[in-house]
């Protein structure tokens, strides 16, 4: 890609401010100097509207178009928060802060979508309103809904809205799609296990509640191999047991936590209702108790067919055609901008890193090099969706 003049022009000052936002990673909704940095550049760069506080630490930004025939209103979606990771990349401007880092890219993800805004504002070459959306606690703690349910969708009615997400060795230059589940829904189970405790050497006077974890962790396995269908897809995965103080004693319970994935609703449902009975039956069949929460986190990441099209076709005149992968496979990773997609039609797509540590590694950092790609990506795609 030849790289336009208007990126050109802020490249540097883009990278430099990327690079502010890694040495300063904040967690969750406490964003509150990446919010106050984004809302600053926004204003700068003349922005019609910038809003702040939406779910907490969310910005938005209005850029008006010179003209507004069709009235037409899209979002552009960018995250902004790290992660409680400790940081090895060795980079000069690797975290400051003691046991947190930019391991997923929203520092570069957001500065993609601030350097379009600037070009947005500057240009306004389009027809109708672009709605730039800078979102908290997108690692965990479900900023999108936040943001949603604090009146984003209310106060600016979207007709489409899109999602960009930084994608390790795939190959810088080249973009990713598809249509339909693209990524999973994320859900939290806790099982709590009651059984009597008593002395190790008489398990006989006790119900022994790691003999039914033993049984029950088996057995959940058997609901992906045995009761979804084999062509869709499901994970259950039990990753924490607590339990027992002394080698002695037969505690009088047991706690377990794990996640549930899948790519379906249905199947979702189907996952939790299974979950419920073999909890309560096998814990029966000990003669113990056992109590599921079943708590449902993230929904399943949903491309809206059009709006995928829409979206390859922008990347394709960025990248050329044959740098567009449009049948990528789905993965069980989660994504809260999920929430978004239920409410309004459009698409995530994901942009070539180059070699990379994995998202959410201690040497993950993110790539410059993609800054041009993401910013054009974004600008081409308002420039077609809202062509004056």
């Amino acid at each position: 890609m030849a790289i336009e003049n208007w990126i050109a022009r802020q490249l540097d000052d883009l990278t430099e401010f990327r690079r502010d936002l890694h040495r300063h990673p904040e967690l969750l909704y406490e964003v509150d100097r990446t919010a106050s940095r984004v809302a600053d550049a926004l204003r700068a760069a003349g922005v019609d509207e910038v809003v702040t506080g939406l779910g907490r630490t969310g910005v938005v930004g209005v850029i008006r178009g010179n003209t507004d025939t069709k009235g037409r209103m899209i979002g552009l979606r960018a995250d902004m928060d790290a992660l409680p990771i400790e940081e090895a990349s060795g980079a000069p401007w690797a975290s400051t802060t003691a046991g947190r880092m930019h391991a997923c890219g929203h520092d570069g993800h957001t500065t993609m979508l601030l350097g379009a805004a600037r070009q947005l504002a500057e240009s306004r070459a389009f027809d109708g309103t672009v709605v730039v959306i800078f979102q908290p606690a997108e690692e965990g703690g479900a900023g999108a809904k936040a943001m949603i349910e604090d009146g984003l969708l209310k106060r600016f009615p979207l007709d489409e809205i899109y999602g960009l997400h930084n994608k390790p060795n795939l190959p810088l230059g080249q973009f990713a799609i598809a249509s339909g589940p693209v990524m999973g829904s994320v859900d939290e189970i806790r099982i709590r296990v009651e059984g009597v405790g008593g002395h190790a050497a008489f398990p006989h006077q006790t119900v022994d509640p790691l003999t039914v974890t033993a049984s029950l962790i088996q057995a959940v396995q058997t609901i992906v191999s045995r009761n979804i269908d084999p062509l869709k897809s499901a994970v259950v995965s039990i990753t924490t047991i607590h339990g027992g103080d002394a080698f002695n004693v037969i505690p009088q319970s047991v706690m377990l936590t794990g996640t549930v994935r899948t790519l379906d609703p249905a199947v979702r449902d189907e996952v939790e209702q299974r979950l419920s009975k073999a909890v309560a039956g096998i814990a029966a069949a000990f003669d113990a108790k056992a109590h599921l929460d079943y708590i449902r986190s993230y929904p399943v990441t949903i491309n809206d067919a059009e709006k995928t099209t829409l979206a390859a076709a922008a990347a394709a005149e960025v990248a050329g055609q044959a740098n567009v992968q449009t049948d990528l496979a789905p993965v069980m990773g989660g994504e809260d901008f999920a929430f978004m997609l239920e409410e309004v039609p459009g698409a995530m797509i994901f942009a070539g890193h180059g070699p990379s540590a994995g998202l959410h590694h201690p040497e993950y950092d993110f790539n410059d090099e993609l800054i041009p790609w993401g910013c054009s990506y974004w600008t081409t795609l308002v420039r077609q969706r809202l062509s004056a």
